[in-house]
């Protein structure tokens, strides 16, 4: 049985440059496709859905290549950096 009185650590090693990367590309298709890329994001992260991203500029391919918790992470990361939170 698990301990729920205690905080789990949980730690994942990615190459955020990629992640970043491949966020900006994907942002870029579903703008240029004339979608919302924060929702269509959004719902891709929350479903898991790929059908949420245009397949324009092979942006499906390359954000399905990154797990949706490193997608959260470095979206989260970015935000609490812009608002100097750290």
């Amino acid at each position: 049985m698990q301990d729920l009185g205690n905080t789990q650590y949980f730690k994942v090693e990615t190459d955020n440059n990629s992640v970043k990367k491949t966020l900006e590309e994907v942002y870029a298709a579903l703008t240029e496709k004339g979608y919302n890329p924060v929702n269509q994001i959004v719902g891709y992260i929350m479903s898991g859905d790929p059908t949420y991203i245009t397949s324009y500029k092979n942006a499906r391919s390359l954000i399905m290549k990154v797990e949706r918790d490193e997608l959260v992470e470095e979206m989260l990361e970015e935000y609490i950096k812009s608002n100097h939170w750290n």
